[in-house]
């Protein structure tokens, strides 16, 4: 199996979070990814970097929030998360990281 330097520009980072933790319970990882990335190419990155079968794909783009820092106004940038199933009987522990 080889592991093509494109799947580590897909995903980006695991997303962790009382709401993802809880997702985990159901066989689903929650990971953030590029903007670009579509489900195949997402689907695809899982599959060979953390050697699990997925079922399916799920993304969401998350809007940016507007935030004050010390009374200057400022804009987080939009980001893109997708949600994987996993096949049953596997697993990925994200906090080991990659």
């Amino acid at each position: 199996m080889t592991i093509d330097a494109k799947h580590y520009d897909v995903i980006v980072a695991p997303v962790i979070t009382e709401k993802a933790t809880m997702a985990s319970e159901h066989n689903k990882v929650v990971f953030k990814v590029t903007r670009k990335a579509t489900k195949p190419q997402i689907k695809e990155a899982v599959e060979k970097l953390f050697d699990v079968k997925v079922k399916n794909v799920n993304t969401l783009v998350r809007k940016g929030k507007t935030k004050a820092f010390r009374g200057s106004l400022g804009s987080q940038s939009d980001s893109k998360r997708a949600v994987v199933t996993l096949e049953e009987g596997h697993r990925i522990d994200v906090t080991t990281g990659l």
